[in-house]
């Protein structure tokens, strides 16, 4: 029986996988609804505090947009990037990873992969080199950023073992960061020169590549979007001070215990307020919110989390027990084939996300150390392997040149190099932070 609701949960995962985006949330309440009335499981707790956190920040974000918030952002990283063209293969991947890392979402990321496409093609450089590496960056820095869904997640998590924010920050800003460099250096000469390509000089000689004239220096900030920001940074500030210092949240005497407010709580509170005070200051219009892209894909989010999250939760605390029976004794010995466990995991459900809720528990039921589970953390950004995420069609999208690639083998697309050199890098130096901090 456990084998077929394993199949079950694996076939819904795929099928999910297959259609991509909110199907994956879809797909993972079909797998709840069959393992609950199918096999007579009963049914885990729902992750409703990550959910919030995801709807808070998703809200946040998407006011911001709203304000003309993300619209400033997008400008300055453009700026920063045509300052120095012939380095673009560093900089621009440093732009995306610490925009991501500041505001939880790759939204923010997919905007200036045109002005990375624009930049290299104007600098003669292989497009190919930075936008790859760029989309990876953008990846990876959601398991850096505070304020993302799978730090959410590993925050409620590592909670009941006394691990603070600032601490988990301490071992997967400076590894993934690190590791982002590394993963730049290892497409910086890839391929042929841009002049050299066959596909680009194809679309040259077509006559598919029309001059790009946009003058950058057109664009004003308005004052709202310069409110908005402001709002928003000492939104995400307060969120990194109070998760790091809990000792400065409102507690209260219970009986003989002391209950202090949790850091999920913060998350939500702060999220949402800062939202409304955007739009009071900057008077947006409540539509406008809920039509913007970065709405719609932060609610794709909560839907698929949720479903895949849910489904995966039932399934591993039906069988704990025999899990734990099974491959305890293995992974207590070897904690890196933990790792492997979340670095495929995180392959099949194509969100970092779902797959720190759905796995990381079981490494604390396993009895692992903390360091091996925060430093198994960038393991969710494995993503990569599989070319469906919309950040990666995107990116081939936008590049006008032809040189960054899907594949025709489904593995042999243009993100593997850089997906595998950052992703085995920042594991590496994450569990070695890890033993050094904790």
């Amino acid at each position: 029986m456990i084998f077929l609701e394993a199949l079950i949960v694996i076939g819904c995962i795929m099928l999910g996988a297959r259609y991509s985006g909110i199907a994956l949330g879809f797909a993972g309440i079909l797998g709840e609804l069959i393992l609950v009335f199918g096999f007579g499981l009963k049914p885990a707790g729902a992750p409703i505090n990550v959910i919030l956190i995801i709807m808070a920040i998703t809200c946040l974000a998407a006011t911001l947009q709203s304000a003309g918030g993300l619209d400033f952002m997008v400008h300055t990283a453009e700026k920063i990037l045509r300052k120095r063209p012939q380095q673009i293969t560093f900089v621009a991947p440093i732009v995306c990873f610490l925009s991501v890392m500041f505001t939880g979402t790759s939204y923010v990321a997919i905007a200036v992969y045109p002005v990375i496409c624009e930049v290299a093609l104007d600098a003669k450089i292989r497009v190919e080199r930075p936008l790859s590496i760029s989309v990876i960056a953008a990846q990876h820095a959601i398991s850096a950023s505070p304020v993302s869904a799978a730090t959410a997640s590993l925050i409620g998590i590592l909670a009941v073992k006394g691990i603070a924010l600032a601490q988990i920050m301490a071992v997967l800003v400076p590894a993934i960061f690190i590791a982002v460099l590394i993963g730049a250096i290892s497409v910086c000469k890839r391929g042929k020169e841009l002049e050299n390509d066959p596909e680009f000089q194809r679309r040259v000689k077509n006559g598919e590549l029309a001059e790009n004239n946009k003058d950058i220096s057109t664009y004003k900030p308005s004052k709202e979007a310069k409110i908005s920001i402001a709002i928003f940074a000492i939104a995400i500030a307060a969120i990194i001070l109070f998760g790091s210092c809990t000792s400065l949240l409102p507690h209260w005497q219970v009986g003989e215990k002391v209950i202090r407010l949790s850091i999920p709580q913060v998350i939500q509170m702060i999220g949402f307020g800062a939202a409304m005070l955007i739009l009071m200051a900057c008077r947006v219009n409540p539509e406008k919110v809920i039509k913007s892209s970065v709405f719609g894909a932060g609610m794709v989010g909560v839907v698929a989390t949720f479903g895949i999250a849910w489904m995966a939760d039932t399934f591993f605390e039906a069988h704990s027990k025999e899990f734990i029976g099974l491959i305890g004794e293995l992974v207590r010995e070897y904690p890196i084939l933990f790792c492997l466990m979340v670095w495929l995991l995180a392959v099949l459900l194509q969100s970092q996300g779902a797959t720190t809720q759905a796995i990381m528990p079981i490494g604390l039921s396993l009895g692992l150390p903390v360091t091996s589970i925060i430093g198994s953390a960038p393991a969710v950004n494995s993503i990569f392997l599989v070319p469906c995420s919309g950040s990666m069609i995107a990116g081939v999208m936008f590049d006008r040149s032809g040189t960054t690639k899907i594949g025709k083998y489904l593995l042999d697309h243009s993100f593997i190099r850089p997906g595998f050199v950052t992703n085995l890098s920042a594991i590496a130096i994450s569990w070695l932070l890890a033993e050094l901090i904790f």
